[in-house]
C-alpha cells in the first residue's frame, strides 16, 4: 500500500476524531463563515491569501521533496501582512509563527541568490 494512501487514511481518521470531539455541527458552522459576505474583512482576506501561499510552499516540499524558492517571496509578503492581521484579531501565536516564517523565507531566498 502506498505511503500516500496510508497517510490519507490516517489523516482522515484523526480529523474525524477531532471533529467528533469538537462537534461536527460546530465545525460546519465555523467553516460556513467562509460563505458569508460579512466574514471577508481585510484581515480575513489576508489570512486566506497567506494560507494559500504557505500551502504552495509546504505541500510540494513535504510531499514531493521540491522547493519552489520564489514562492518564498510571496510568503514573505503574506507573513508581514499576517502579523498585521494577527494584531487585529489579537492572535499572538500567529504573530510568533509569521515572525518565524519571515526568517524562514528570507533564508531560502538568500540561499537561492547566493547559490
Amino acid at each position: 500500500m502506498s505511503a500516500y494512501v496510508i497517510a490519507a487514511a490516517l489523516g482522515a481518521a484523526l480529523t474525524a476524531l477531532v471533529y467528533s470531539v469538537v462537534g461536527w455541527r460546530k465545525i460546519a458552522d465555523c467553516m460556513g463563515h467562509w460563505f458569508r459576505r460579512d466574514y471577508w474583512e481585510t484581515y480575513n482576506v489576508v489570512e486566506i491569501l497567506a494560507w494559500g501561499t504557505k500551502a504552495a510552499v509546504i505541500i510540494p516540499g513535504l510531499v514531493f521533496g521540491m522547493e519552489i524558492w520564489w514562492l518564498h517571496i510571496l510568503t514573505l509578503g503574506t507573513s508581514v501582512a499576517l502579523i498585521w492581521a494577527s494584531m487585529r484579531k489579537l492572535l499572538p501565536t500567529l504573530i510568533a509563527f509569521n515572525t518565524l516564517w519571515i526568517f524562514l523565507s528570507m533564508t531560502v531566498i538568500v540561499r537561492h541568490i547566493m547559490a
